[in-house]
């Protein structure tokens, strides 16, 4: 399992958000509906073996396949764009413009929604035999996640806001933590090893991603979960996006990118 030093993956990361900042309008769409819908079926699928184990942990130990597959063949989610995109503008890139940065956190979040939703409606049909009959016990559970994560939160005020939006900080810490960890191994097992860990950390504690709550809370809404699309916007979905963008992009990628990158000069010693 080949092992890049700091300095060297940094260095990738730099080179990942210039890559993606000048890719095209199709292939960023492209990439990122794929990233969105695999996300959301390895979401449907840590779901069903916790309702079928009754374990959580056995759930978030096999959820990051999905991350990991998502990973490997190229594709982009809006939490690793986060923290990668702006660091091509930090180091004056060519061509890399705040503009641009912007440009593709659109794209990817249009990108990751399309995918997530398409994934969301196949699967309610999936829970419900076409809408013919009520959900199963794995749509049932999609639902109650619905009401938790939403008027859950709107129960408690403005606590309960600040806490979802520390859910999403944590969520990308980890997440951003996970695509790093991709890009210290030039190896596939080493990859995978490294994108495992911190995303089941994620997974399991309940921190709130953006990208799997494009595919929870929509199920949740075709399949009868007792709250509103407003409730999922505005008591999820953008405090959730705003944690993530603050999480991945403070704690993951300036943070490298300061202290290995570009690194403050040595001490002197008299």
């Amino acid at each position: 399992m080949a092992y890049l030093a700091p300095a060297e993956f940094v260095t990738k990361m730099v080179d990942a958000g210039e890559s993606k900042l000048l890719m095209s309008t199709r292939d960023t769409l492209i990439r990122s509906y794929m990233a969105g819908a695999i996300l959301a079926l390895a979401a449907a699928f840590a779901v069903t073996v916790t309702v079928n184990t009754g374990n959580a942990l056995v759930g978030a130990m096999l959820f990051p396949v999905g991350f990991i597959m998502l990973y490997l063949m190229g594709f982009d989610l809006l939490t690793g764009v986060f923290t990668l995109a702006p660091l091509a503008v930090f180091d004056k890139r060519p061509g890399a413009t705040w503009g641009g940065v912007m440009r593709n956190w659109s794209l990817v979040f249009c990108g990751n929604f399309a995918g997530a939703l398409t994934v969301a409606v196949f699967m309610a049909i999936i829970f419900t035999f076409g809408f013919s009959e009520a959900p199963n016990a794995v749509g049932e559970k999609l639902g109650h996640i619905g009401e938790g994560r939403t008027v859950g939160y709107a129960a408690h005020g403005a606590a309960g806001m600040l806490t979802l939006f520390i859910r999403g900080v944590m969520c990308n810490w980890m997440v951003s933590t996970g695509v790093v960890a991709a890009m210290m191994s030039t190896t596939v097992s080493g990859k995978a090893i490294g994108m495992w860990m911190p995303v089941m950390i994620f997974f399991y504690m309940g921190f709130e991603h953006s990208i799997v709550n494009m595919f929870l809370f929509p199920t949740g809404l075709m399949l009868g979960g007792k709250f509103t699309l407003m409730d999922y916007l505005i008591w999820n979905e953008i405090p959730t996006v705003l944690g993530n963008l603050v999480g991945g992009l403070t704690f993951v990628g300036a943070t490298l990118y300061a202290t290995h990158y570009k690194t403050g000069p040595k001490r002197k010693i008299a």
